[in-house]
């Protein structure tokens, strides 16, 4: 099956400036309905990338594909089977938000009569159809945010690019834009590229994440395989000795690392109950202070993608302390 983006040994430069620095990966897969989440810190490349794959940028070599197409050579084809929603505004402030959206769908190729139908019915999608004939200059920051959106999907493209769709949203606001994306990707079968710093929306609504660092992936993940897995990871907290704790936690076939002075993270197989730590931690004369279920949020693999934080088999998100014995 054809990837969503295809991108092979990718360079970009700027001026005499290297932004992106061999990038080579596959991301989704066409007709099935996915979202991508792009992440990275300032200065990553991120905003390179899109415009990259938007065709605004000429590789200085490798190159990158969308649904099969390249997008430099068939920057047209390219840009008609894609949605794009900027971070910055970028309206005419002075017209209605159905003028606007009618505007934007004939520029996708949608004819006029066609284009205003889908301007009403998109509007009332994103829940702006009572203030569809509002002058879109006149709308809050989380109206225009609705939108941005709904000017990048009128036309119904395969793929839609969202960069920073949550910024500055409330909670209601921000959860009805996730919901939104959901929908596009559940239910439509668009697929979705996710540009985004907060990482908690990109965890809700991805499928799979790249993560770019000084022009290069540091890291590339299927979210969904992470969620399934069935792995016990723990977190615990001892008093005593636990000098050799590693190497008994090896013999019984886990894993730990040390955080701290009594402080542990550990990954257990499935085979291995839980009760395997009481009567390891009693043998070697340790307490146990604190043990919890966690899993690695998208937060700890990105600080370790980008060096922020030790790598170790264990990072959390949820945790549910666990008092007295099993």
């Amino acid at each position: 099956m054809t990837p969503v983006v295809s991108i092979d040994n990718l360079h970009v430069h700027l001026g005499r400036r290297e932004i992106l620095q061999g990038i080579t990966c596959r991301l989704g897969a066409s007709g099935v309905g996915k979202a991508i989440g792009l992440l990275g810190p300032n200065g990553a490349g991120k905003s390179t990338l899109i415009q990259t794959l938007l065709g605004f940028h000429k590789p200085s070599a490798g190159s990158a594909q969308i649904l099969g197409m390249d997008c430099h050579k068939e920057s047209a084809k390219v840009k008609a089977a894609i949605g794009y929603m900027p971070e910055n505004d970028s309206f005419i402030a002075d017209m209605t938000a159905v003028s606007f959206l009618r505007l934007m769908g004939e520029i996708s190729g949608l004819p006029p009569a066609a284009a205003l139908e889908k301007a009403h019915e998109t509007l009332f999608h994103v829940g702006l159809g009572e203030a569809r004939y509002r002058t879109v200059g006149t709308y809050s920051l989380g109206m225009k945010q609705m939108a941005k959106l709904a000017q990048a999907i009128i036309h119904g493209p395969q793929l839609v690019i969202l960069d920073e769709p949550t910024n500055g949203l409330d909670p209601a606001a921000r959860q009805r834009m996730l919901v939104l994306i959901k929908e596009m990707k559940e239910q439509h079968g668009m697929n979705v590229l996710l540009c985004s710093h907060l990482l908690r929306d990109v965890e809700e609504v991805c499928d799979e994440v790249v993560i770019l660092k000084d022009g290069k992936i540091v890291h590339q993940a299927d979210l969904e395989a992470e969620r399934s897995t069935n792995r016990r990871f723990v977190q615990l907290e001892v008093t005593g000795d636990d000098r050799g704790f590693a190497a008994v936690l090896h013999e019984i076939g886990a894993e730990g690392v040390s955080e701290s002075a009594g402080n542990w993270r550990i990954v257990l197989p499935k085979e291995i109950e839980i009760g395997a730590l009481w009567r390891i931690t009693s043998r070697e004369h340790l307490r146990i202070t604190k043990l919890a279920y966690r899993r690695d949020s998208l937060e700890e693999i990105f600080l370790k993608a980008v060096g922020h934080l030790r790598p170790a088999p264990l990072a959390t998100t949820q945790e549910a302390p666990v008092h007295g014995g099993i």
